[in-house]
C-alpha cells in the first residue's frame, strides 16, 4: 500500500531480465517500452475513388486500434510508451498537421464509412492528447507536477503551435476540457508564457507577410520594420494571380482562426498578446489591407462564381475573428478587471479608454467593432463601476464612433445610449456577415440581403412589387414611385417596414439624400435582335428573316434524294441549253443585202472583226506635208525592251571590256537568239579574268596518309602528306606544344 502512493517518477520496479533473472528498474525506462510503430495520419482522398478509399479505411484503422492499445495501457506503462516512441510522437503530429479543418476548401468526404472512421481517429488523438496532459488520474497514479512539466517541456510532448492546433482541431464542443488541458499544462511548466512570449513576434510576422504580398505597409508606430525600398514593385490583390489571391485569403482565414481559438479557450494567454501591442498591429492590419482584400474579391474576374462567393465569406469570417479577438483582449486585459472590482480599476479604466481612443483613426476597424460589441455599453459598464469617469472624455468617444459609422456610409443599428445599463453588453455581439450593410461582392453575388427585422432578401414579381407600391402609396401619396422602389429594394420589399422607417424618418443616408418625388424610371425597350443583327448572309435567297418565299427545291436535309453519279453524267441539258448559240455560227455570209427601210442592227452588223482598227486614233497622213518631208521624221528603233544590253561585271576591267563591247557592236541587233556556242566561250573568259584578278587556287588535292603496306615503299605524295599531318598535329587541342618543343631544341635549351 506504501508503494501504491508514490510517485511515477519515484517509482521502482521489479521485472524479469532477458536471462530470466529479475532486476529493479525505474518505472520510466526505456526497457520498459513495448515494440510498436504507430503510422502517420494521412488526409481522406479527396476524389473518394474504391480504391483511395479501402486505403484510407484500412490505415485509420490501424491508427484507431494502435491509439486505443495505448489508452487501455496501465499508467506507468502509458508514460513509457509517450516519453520513449517516436512513432507515437510522429503519428500525432501528423494528424495535427494534416487533419482536414472546418474551413477547408476540400469537400467533405461522401463515404459514410471514410466519416465515421474519421471521427474514430479524431475521438482516439483528442483522448490520447487529453491523457498526456494529466499529471493526476488517480490517487495511486500521478506524478510528481514539477517532473510532469520537465517530462511534457523536454520531450517537446507540447509546445505552442500543437496547442494552436488543438485549439482549431478540438475546440469546437471541447472548450471546457481544452481550458483545463492547456491551464493545466501552463500552470505545472511556467516555461510554456515565456514560449508563448517569443511566439507573438512570428504571430505579428503574419500580418506583416500579408501586407507585404498586398503591396500595402501599415505605416506609424504599429510598423515592425521601415518601409523596403522596393515595395512598390509588389503586386497588388488586384494584379496578382487568381491563385496567389486564394491562397492568401486563406492563410489570413487560417491564421485569424487559430488566433482567435486559442484566445477564446485559454483567455490567460491574452496578457501576452497585449503586452506585445497585439491590439493596435491587429486594428491598423484591419483598416490597411480588409478594404482593399474585400475589393479584389468583388470586383476581380474569377473562373467560376463559386470560388468568388467562398472567397467573399472566408473574407468576412476572417473580418468577424479579428473584431472578435480585438472583444477578447480588450475585456480579458481591461474589462474583466474592473467588473471584478479589483485595487486598480481607475488604471484599467484609463487604459480602456486609451485602447477605444486609439480606435478612432481606424474607422472601418471601428464601426465594424461597434456593431457586434457596442462601444456605447463598454462605457456605460465604465460609468457604473466608476461614478467619477470624465463625461467629457465619454462623450468625444462617443461622437468619434458616430464619426466613423459616417465615414464609412453606413448608419449604427445600436441606438442605445450610455445609460442602457451592463445587462445589454452581454447580448449586444451578433454576427458581423448578417448586421453588416450588404457591401461590394454581397450585391453582386445576389448574397440575401436583410433589412432592419431580419428577413431575407427574396424576389418578387411585378404583380406583388406593384400591390406593395399601391399600397404604400395609399398611406403616403404624395412620395414618388422611384423613391418607392429604392426604399422596397432597401428594406428587402417589406412594406411594413418601409412605411415605419419613412415615418420615423430613419432612412439610410443614401435613401434620405434621395428626391422623395422622384418618378418611377422608364424601362428602355430594347430592340429587336432581328432589327440589328448583322450577317454575311443577308439578303440572300435563304434569308427567310426578310423574305416571304424560299425556293424549297434546293432545301433538302442530307443526301438529296434521287441523285446519283450516273444520272448527273447523263443529264445533258446544259449542252441543250447552249445548243442555239452554237447553231448560229453555222451560216457564214459574206455580204448581207439590207433591204429598204431595214436597219443594220437587226442583223447584228455593227462590229466588223475583219477591221483593223489600230490607227483609228491617230490621223495618219492626214497633216503630213508634201516632197521630202516624210524623210525627215524620226527613223525607226527597236523598242527598249527588245534591246540586248551586256553591262560589264567590274568597273576596272580593261582591255577585255573594250574587247566585249566590240563584240557587242558586231552582234546584229535584230538578232533574238545569240549563239549558245559563242554565250559559253564568253562566260568562260569572263570566269578566268575573274580567277586571274582574284588569286584564285584550285580545289586541294585529298591527302594521303595511309599509303601502301609496311615495306612496299612509299610514294612520295604519302611521305609529304604524312609530313604535314605530323606538323600540323599541335595546332589544335595540344596548343602548338610540338613546334615549341622543336623550337627550344633547335636553339638549345633542351638536350636532344
Amino acid at each position: 500500500m506504501a508503494c501504491a502512493l508514490v510517485p511515477l517518477d519515484e517509482l521502482q520496479v521489479t521485472e524479469p531480465g532477458p536471462s530470466g533473472k529479475k532486476h529493479t528498474l525505474p518505472a520510466l525506462h526505456p526497457d520498459r517500452k513495448e515494440e510498436r510503430c504507430f503510422l502517420p495520419y494521412k488526409s481522406p482522398p479527396e476524389n473518394c475513388s474504391p480504391a483511395e478509399v479501402e486505403e484510407f479505411l484500412e490505415h485509420a484503422k490501424f491508427i484507431t486500434e494502435d491509439l486505443e492499445w495505448l489508452l487501455a495501457l496501465p499508467h506507468d506503462k502509458f508514460w513509457c510508451q509517450v516519453v520513449f516512441d517516436e512513432s507515437l510522437q510522429r503519428c500525432l503530429d501528423s494528424y495535427l498537421r494534416h487533419a482536414p479543418r472546418g474551413l477547408d476548401l476540400a469537400a467533405p468526404p461522401s463515404s459514410p464509412a471514410v466519416v465515421d472512421e474519421q471521427r474514430a481517429v479524431h475521438r482516439a488523438v483528442f483522448l490520447a492528447f487529453l491523457r498526456m496532459a494529466t499529471h493526476k488520474e488517480s490517487k495511486e497514479n500521478f506524478i510528481t507536477p514539477a517532473v510532469f512539466g520537465e517530462i511534457i517541456y523536454e520531450n517537446f510532448l507540447f509546445d505552442i503551435p500543437k496547442i494552436l492546433d488543438l485549439c482549431v482541431l478540438f475546440g469546437k464542443g471541447n472548450s471546457p476540457l481544452l481550458h483545463k488541458m492547456i491551464d493545466n499544462i501552463f500552470t505545472q511548466q511556467p516555461s510554456y508564457y515565456i514560449d508563448l512570449d517569443e511566439t507573438v513576434p512570428t504571430v505579428l510576422q503574419v500580418f506583416d507577410t500579408i501586407l507585404d504580398r498586398c503591396g500595402l505597409y501599415c505605416e506609424g508606430a504599429t510598423a515592425m520594420e521601415p518601409m523596403k525600398l522596393n515595395s512598390h514593385k509588389q503586386p497588388t490583390a488586384m494584379s496578382m494571380s487568381q491563385q496567389d489571391l486564394v491562397d492568401l485569403v486563406l492563410y489570413l482565414c487560417d491564421s485569424t482562426t487559430t488566433i482567435h481559438a486559442f484566445l477564446d479557450i485559454f483567455p490567460a494567454g491574452c496578457s501576452s498578446f497585449h503586452s506585445h501591442g497585439f491590439l493596435g498591429r491587429l486594428t491598423s492590419f484591419y483598416e490597411t489591407s480588409v478594404p482593399d482584400l474585400e475589393k479584389a474579391v468583388r470586383k476581380r474576374n474569377f473562373d467560376t462564381k463559386r470560388v468568388q462567393e467562398d472567397l467573399w465569406k472566408r473574407l468576412s469570417h476572417s473580418c468577424r475573428e479579428m473584431v472578435e479577438m480585438a472583444h477578447l483582449l480588450l475585456h480579458h486585459t481591461c474589462l474583466q478587471p474592473i467588473l471584478e472590482g479589483g485595487e486598480n480599476m481607475q488604471t484599467f479604466a484609463e487604459e480602456l479608454l486609451l485602447l477605444f481612443t486609439s480606435f478612432l483613426p481606424e474607422k472601418r476597424f471601428l464601426s465594424d467593432y461597434d456593431e457586434q460589441f457596442p462601444i456605447a455599453d463598454d462605457i456605460s459598464l465604465l460609468q457604473q463601476a466608476l461614478p467619477v469617469m470624465d463625461e467629457t472624455r465619454t462623450s468625444y468617444l462617443l461622437q468619434g464612433v458616430q464619426s466613423a459609422w459616417d465615414s464609412v456610409g453606413r448608419r449604427s443599428r445600436h441606438r442605445g445610449t450610455a445609460g442602457d445599463g451592463a445587462a445589454s453588453a452581454s447580448s449586444s455581439g451578433f454576427d458581423l456577415q448578417e448586421a453588416r450593410q450588404p457591401e461590394g461582392a454581397e450585391a453582386m453575388l445576389d448574397v440575401p440581403r436583410t433589412g432592419n427585422n431580419g428577413a431575407a432578401g427574396r424576389a418578387v414579381s411585378e404583380a406583388e412589387l406593384e400591390s406593395l407600391l399601391s399600397c404604400i402609396r395609399d398611406l403616403l401619396p404624395d412620395l414618388g414611385e422611384g423613391f418607392l422602389l429604392a426604399c422596397l429594394q432597401e428594406y428587402n420589399y417589406s412594406s411594413e417596414l418601409v412605411i415605419n422607417n419613412i415615418l420615423e424618418d430613419r432612412l439610410t443616408p443614401g435613401l434620405d439624400k434621395m428626391d422623395r418625388a422622384a418618378p418611377r424610371p422608364v424601362k428602355e425597350e430594347l430592340p429587336d435582335v432581328l432589327d440589328v443583327r448583322s450577317n454575311v448572309f443577308d439578303d440572300d435567297e435563304f434569308d427567310v428573316f426578310r423574305r416571304d418565299q424560299v425556293d424549297m427545291s434546293r432545301i433538302w436535309k442530307g443526301r438529296r434524294k434521287g441523285e446519283n453519279a450516273r444520272e448527273m453524267l447523263n443529264d445533258k441539258q446544259h449542252i441543250a441549253e447552249q445548243k442555239a448559240r452554237y447553231l448560229a455560227y453555222e451560216t457564214v455570209v459574206d455580204e448581207v443585202v439590207i433591204e429598204p427601210g431595214e436597219s443594220s442592227e437587226a442583223y447584228d452588223l455593227n462590229y466588223d472583226d475583219e477591221y483593223d482598227d489600230t490607227y483609228d486614233v491617230s490621223q495618219v497622213g492626214a497633216n503630213d506635208l508634201d516632197g521630202d518631208s516624210l524623210l525627215s521624221r524620226r527613223p525607226f528603233t527597236v523598242p527598249q525592251i527588245l534591246r540586248k544590253v551586256n553591262k560589264p561585271e567590274f568597273e576596272e576591267e580593261g582591255e577585255d571590256d573594250e574587247e566585249e563591247e566590240t563584240l557587242q557592236t558586231n552582234v546584229n541587233r535584230d538578232q533574238f537568239v545569240q549563239d549558245p556556242a559563242l554565250l559559253r566561250e564568253r562566260a568562260e573568259a569572263r570566269r578566268a579574268a575573274m580567277h586571274q584578278r582574284k588569286g584564285f587556287r584550285p580545289e586541294p588535292r585529298p591527302s594521303s596518309v595511309v599509303g601502301q603496306p609496311k615495306g612496299q615503299g612509299q610514294k612520295q605524295e604519302t611521305v609529304l602528306d604524312r609530313r604535314k599531318k605530323e606538323a600540323a598535329k599541335g595546332r589544335g587541342a595540344n596548343h602548338n606544344r610540338r613546334n615549341m618543343a622543336d623550337r627550344k631544341r633547335n636553339k638549345g635549351m633542351i638536350p636532344s
